[in-house]
C-alpha cells in the first residue's frame, strides 16, 4: 500500500466517523425537542385534568363571572380535542391568559378563598402554571439548540442529507404580553 493511498484512506476513515457522529448529534437534538413538545402537551393535559374541580368548585360561589369560566370550559375543551400537539399547545397558551383573570375574580368570595378544596386546587393549578412555564422555557431552549446544530456549518451539511428541518419556538401570545388592566377586571 502506499502511503498516499494510507492518507486517503484515513480522511475517508475521519469523515466517515465525523459524519456518524455529526448525525447522532442531530437525531438526539431533534428528539429532545420532541420530548420537551410532549412535556408540554402532558402538562397541559394535567392542568386541563384539574379545570373541571376548579370551575365547578367556583360555579358555587360566582354567578355573575360565568362568561370567564364559560370560556375556561369551552378552551379546555378545545385543548382535549386537538389533533396536533401545535393545536393543543395553542390553546393550552389561550388557556393560561384566563386563569388569572378568574383568579383576580375571586378576591371577592372571601368564603370560596377559606375553602381548603379551593384553596388545595388552586394551590396545584398555580403550581401547574409554574411547571408548564419551566417546560416552555426547556422546549425553546432544545429548539434554539438543534435549530442552531442544523443550520451552522459543517453541521448544516449533514442535516441537509437526512432532511432536518428547523422547529419554531413557543411564542407568547400577545395577551399575555400586554400589561393587564386590573381595573377592568373587576368591572361587570
Amino acid at each position: 500500500m502506499t502511503p498516499v493511498f494510507l492518507i486517503l484512506f484515513g480522511i475517508a476513515l475521519l469523515f466517515g466517523l465525523w459524519y456518524i457522529v455529526t448525525s447522532n448529534r442531530l437525531i438526539a437534538k431533534r428528539n429532545r425537542v420532541k420530548q420537551c413538545r410532549s412535556g408540554i402537551c402532558v402538562a397541559l393535559k394535567q392542568r386541563n385534568d384539574m379545570i373541571p374541580n376548579l370551575v365547578a368548585a367556583v360555579k358555587t360561589y360566582m354567578g355573575h363571572e360565568n362568561d370567564t369560566l364559560t370560556q375556561i370550559t369551552a378552551l379546555r375543551t378545545q385543548a382535549a380535542q386537538a389533533s396536533s400537539e401545535s393545536e393543543q399547545i395553542q390553546a393550552g397558551n389561550q388557556l393560561s391568559t384566563l386563569l388569572p383573570r378568574l383568579q383576580l375574580g375571586l378576591e371577592n368570595y372571601p368564603e370560596l378563598k377559606a375553602n381548603q378544596n379551593f384553596l388545595h386546587l388552586q394551590e396545584a393549578i398555580e403550581e401547574m402554571e409554574l411547571q408548564l412555564q419551566a417546560i416552555r422555557r426547556t422546549y425553546n431552549a432544545a429548539v434554539v439548540d438543534y435549530n442552531n446544530a442544523i443550520e451552522m456549518f459543517p453541521s448544516s451539511w449533514v442535516a441537509a442529507r437526512q432532511g432536518h428541518t428547523p422547529e419554531a419556538l413557543i411564542e407568547i401570545p400577545e395577551q399575555e404580553q400586554a400589561p393587564v388592566d386590573v381595573a377592568q377586571l373587576f368591572k361587570s
